[in-house]
């Protein structure tokens, strides 16, 4: 039995949780950083006329705690299974944060530019710092493949 038709006999695996658990960890605390310090006040600052913009009361972070468990099984999900299709490796793994980058986070803060909710300022630090996120998730699944697999 090759490693990959054991890797997704085994799916979700120990290694999968473990992974997941890591990754909310980062992806949780990249989120609030994120946020707090960057996109929070550039919000606010960009839409003053907007009464309640970027908001931080129970009901948001109810959904942000959905928003961000959704993210970490999204992104540790796929990424695992690129990892295990294209091999475990730092490109494999730069890719694939890539990849799932594009598609929730280039998506997400396009379509807000697209309706004037955010700034090319806003999105000039958003996207940078979400790729980098998402990245550093991946890498995580990487290290989580090998380290948590035996």
């Amino acid at each position: 039995m090759t490693q990959s038709t054991y890797l997704l006999s085994t799916f979700p695996s120990r290694a999968f949780w473990l992974t997941a658990l890591v990754n909310a960890v980062w992806i949780n605390a990249s989120e609030v950083f994120r946020y707090f310090v960057f996109v929070m006040p550039m919000m606010r600052e960009a839409f003053p006329q907007v009464e309640g913009i970027a908001p931080m009361n129970l009901p948001v972070f109810a959904i942000w705690g959905a928003w961000d468990a959704i993210l970490v099984l999204a992104v540790t999900g796929f990424v695992f299974l690129f990892l295990d299709r294209f091999g475990n490796g730092l490109l494999q793994a730069i890719v694939a944060g890539s990849l799932i980058w594009t598609a929730i986070f280039v998506i997400l803060w396009l379509g807000l530019f697209n309706m004037n909710m955010a700034t090319g300022a806003i999105l000039v630090i958003a996207l940078p710092l979400s790729w980098l996120e998402m990245v550093v998730a991946a890498l995580i699944v990487n290290w989580g493949m090998r380290y948590f697999q035996n």
